[in-house]
């Protein structure tokens, strides 16, 4: 295992200097910095964390929670919070909860007698109990965590403007010709799916060929899509577009349309929402609602070792704006 000193002879700097960058403290200068940085991560040097903790110092170690890392909406957001924890001299410890509000509740339990430093809730379970046990620790919620009473704690909030997508996305396929519009919508226990499910139909409600039977359930999985067209088809087979409240039931919805001989996007027309790489995969390539999952992420990750730096903010509710991505499953003739 590589030692502090070996960092600074590899940097061709001081043992000080070393533990300056480390610990984010004194005056470093950029090249210094990425040059000791650079040295780091060729020796795979990790910091005497027990050390640090008996010292009173941070372990520089955060924690990201979802809900299922095989979605790749989770897959690509904990990427983008490790690479900005990553440069900032941070570990990410990545916590799968499987949609289990016990399992999330262990987690923190585990986490805090780890003594670690702060934590990033992605999932949808998070209430009351659970902020009161991590009073002590800075956190922030992405979305799906949010929940109202987070707001009077010193909390932070990052979220899509999921509305104003829903708008973008519906505007498109009357645009593009489409005359009935379906809607598949994910858990509404959770707060995106409920808020585009609500925003669809505030959308729609107008329109004299608007009815409840258009909606139907897909869970945020292919398989739930896939299920979830065949069913709106069966009821209803003059559809001839559908919103999708995430890119991966999206998929799903497309698979199943291919499986019934029915053309996309001549027959019927798919929009997806959230933006995942996964979508440029399919044919034809899926026209999707884009959040900048990206730029959340790593925004998420700032503010939280903001936090526990001691850049004391006040709470915020961030939005990011979205972008419609127009590609073949809309792209009429």
């Amino acid at each position: 295992m590589a030692t502090i000193r070996q960092v600074a002879m590899r940097a061709n700097v001081s043992v000080a200097t070393v533990s300056r960058v480390i610990n984010n403290k004194g005056y470093v200068d950029a090249n210094t910095r990425k040059i000791v940085l650079k040295a780091i991560e060729e020796l795979n040097y990790v910091p005497n964390s027990v050390a640090q903790v008996l010292a009173g110092k941070k372990m520089k170690v955060i924690a990201l929670i979802v809900p299922d890392i095989s979605n790749p909406f989770f897959a690509e957001l904990a990427k983008a919070i490790e690479e900005q924890a990553r440069q900032k001299g941070y570990t990410l410890f990545l916590c799968n909860s499987s949609e289990e509000e016990q399992k999330e509740f262990g987690y923190i339990e585990v986490l805090k007698s780890k003594s670690i430093d702060g934590i990033i809730f992605a999932t949808h379970h998070l209430n009351e109990a659970m902020l009161d046990h991590c009073r002590d620790l800075p956190v922030v919620l992405m979305d799906r965590a949010w929940i109202k009473q987070s707001l009077n704690k010193d909390t932070f909030v990052i979220s899509a403007r999921n509305q104003r997508g829903v708008q973008l996305a519906i505007r498109h396929l009357l645009e593009m010709g489409c005359r009935k519009i379906a809607h598949i919508y994910g858990p509404q226990q959770v707060i995106t799916a409920r808020e585009r499910r609500l925003s669809y139909q505030k959308e729609v409600e107008r329109f004299s060929w608007y009815s409840d039977s258009l909606m139907a359930p897909g869970y945020f999985q292919i398989e739930g899509g896939r299920k979830a067209i065949q069913a709106l088809l069966k009821k209803h087979p003059d559809i001839d577009g559908v919103f999708v409240g995430n890119d991966t039931m999206a998929i799903g919805a497309l698979k199943g349309l291919h499986q019934m001989k029915i053309e996309v996007p001549h027959q019927v027309a798919i929009c997806g929402f959230d933006g995942i790489q996964m979508t440029r995969m399919m044919e034809p390539e899926l026209t999707t609602i884009a959040q900048p999952i990206e730029a959340m992420g790593k925004k998420a990750c700032q503010i939280l070792i903001d936090l526990i730096e001691g850049n004391k903010k006040p709470k915020q509710h961030i939005e990011f704006d979205v972008q419609l991505i127009v590609r073949g499953s809309t792209k009429r003739r």
